[in-house]
């Protein structure tokens, strides 16, 4: 593959590019580990409950708001719960991973049994917050952690599988915000939703495989099936259906709510986001997506943009 110079506002994306040296064991108290384990930093996967609610327009509805963030802790419990499982079946391999090394069950700051403890009790007091919104969240919520455990067991090491599972993860997440507001889902909602959440799990399996390198098989056994075209062939397929669908989402949004044409504006930040985040993803800067959203300020701006002018159609032009 030919080397792509990092881009200008790229920020430092810690670990990215610490392939070659060996992880540090970050010495911690065993509060400390479990409370670093839950991974707060990937919390930000879960404002997609928000999403179903803002797009429909009732987002700050008062009850539809208290429900949105119910759903949002929720998420986040049990998700932390469930890296905490993972954490403990993939320690050994975790070793061997250049950042995953220094999770706190692969540097042994955290024992096996104290992580499956406290991940019991966080998915089960998701599941107790998520109940606020009803059973039918709670089912979607369940459905997301029993996948995600089946991921963790046996479907990571799938090829293919591997990431449309974790692509409908973060599905998932979209849906069971309509779910507890209420708020039905439209097709392109899910279209865009879908394979968005495919183009970014393209992208950070192929982040995993240049980081990894020569070492990519023992860290994840699937990487030794992909071949990095592959992988890139499958974020450019993504990522043409996300801005097509989206597009034609707009357009069809915009005939329906005549007068400024916000809608049709909002497919210029949404694309050029879209198109900044492949060319991150060119550099080798997928493998965690968190980081990227959080370390890279063009991106930041064009979200921001996005969101406001996204904002300005469904809330000013109806």
């Amino acid at each position: 593959m030919s080397t792509v110079a990092k881009p200008a506002g790229a920020g430092d994306l810690a670990g990215v590019e610490a392939v070659d040296r060996p992880p540090e064991v970050v010495r911690t108290s065993q509060l400390g580990g479990l409370l670093r384990s839950m991974r707060p930093k990937q919390w930000v996967k879960n404002v997609l409950v928000f999403a179903a609610p803002g797009a429909a327009g009732v987002l700050f509805h008062p009850a539809v708001l208290l429900r949105a963030l119910a759903a949002f802790v929720a998420f986040c419990l049990v998700a932390s719960g469930m890296y905490l499982f993972n954490d403990t079946f993939d320690a050994d391999a975790d070793r061997s991973h250049p950042v995953k090394g220094r999770r706190a069950v692969a540097a042994r700051a955290v024992s096996p049994r104290a992580a499956l403890a406290f991940g019991a009790v966080l998915v089960t007091a998701g599941l107790a917050v998520g109940a606020a919104d009803g059973w039918a969240f709670v089912a979607v919520l369940a459905g997301y952690a029993a996948l995600s455990g089946a991921y963790t067991l046996w479907l990571k090491h799938m090829a293919v599988i591997d990431i449309a599972v974790v692509a409908s993860c973060f599905v998932l997440r979209a849906i069971a915000g309509g779910v507890a507001t209420n708020v039905a889902i439209s097709q392109w909602f899910l279209i865009v939703a879908s394979f968005g959440s495919l183009f970014v799990v393209a992208g950070k399996r192929h982040g995993e495989y240049v980081d990894l390198g020569p070492r990519r098989v023992e860290a994840r056994r699937s990487l030794g099936v992909y071949p990095a075209s592959y992988l890139r062939y499958l974020w450019m397929v993504s990522s043409a259906v996300t801005i097509g669908a989206y597009c034609l989402w707009a357009f069809e949004q915009a005939h329906l709510h005549h007068g400024f044409p916000w809608y049709e504006l909002s497919i210029v930040p949404f694309v050029l986001g879209i198109l900044r985040y492949a060319l991150l993803l060119e550099c080798g800067l997928g493998a965690a997506p968190e980081d990227v959203i959080l370390g890279d300020t063009t991106l930041q701006v064009l979200g921001v943009v996005w969101v406001a002018v996204f904002a300005a159609a469904v809330y000013l032009g109806r």
